[in-house]
């Protein structure tokens, strides 16, 4: 669907259109499958902005096109599920992105309806989605991972300062009493 307007694939336009999702499907992280229906075109607006502004598409896809685009890709696990108005949400790089963007956007929008998840092989429930959502991105992760790292060379050079400085405190003291005898 482009620019709102669905239009009709002939035989080689859907050829192409599941080479294209299969390599989608391929690449992605994660994948979610979420109901639209009852969504309004702003509220579906606003949730692919949101989207896109963490590098996640979102796509409205006629279910037979995701069937035939799933196979042999970790979303295969979802394919019983495509029934419906669905859209598939794919991500290839932080699978924690769209799950916050997704559930946050739901606290807000009951009609949005998230069905399930595909990552790493695995099938994710509503509930499993959720708490996913609730992990650190993977921005925060590497700012910590680099505050980590930051910290040990710090302390360690610290350390390493310490020993000639309590070798010249010492040797301070001892000039000091040699002074006062």
């Amino acid at each position: 669907m482009e620019g709102g307007v669905r239009k009709l694939l002939n035989i080689s336009q859907k050829k192409e259109e599941v080479k294209r999702l299969t390599q989608a499907f391929a690449d992605a992280e994660i994948s979610i499958l979420v109901d639209y229906k009852g969504l309004n075109v702003s509220q579906m607006t606003e949730l692919r902005f949101k989207l896109r502004a963490a590098g996640v598409q979102m796509e409205v896809v006629k279910n037979t096109l995701l069937r035939r685009s799933v196979d042999g890709s970790g979303a295969e696990l979802m394919k019983d599920l495509f029934k419906g108005p669905n859209a598939i949400v794919l991500s290839n790089q932080d699978p924690v992105a769209p799950a916050k963007i997704l559930v946050d956007f739901v606290k807000d929008n009951q009609k949005l309806e998230i069905k399930a998840a595909a990552l790493g092989g695995k099938l994710l429930t509503i509930q499993e989605i959720e708490q996913l959502a609730k992990m650190p991105s993977r921005e925060e992760l590497l700012g910590k991972l680099v505050c980590t790292l930051n910290a040990v060379p710090t302390s360690l050079v610290n350390v390493l300062a310490g020993v000639p400085r309590a070798f010249v405190n010492v040797l301070n003291a001892v000039k000091d009493q040699k002074e006062a005898a």
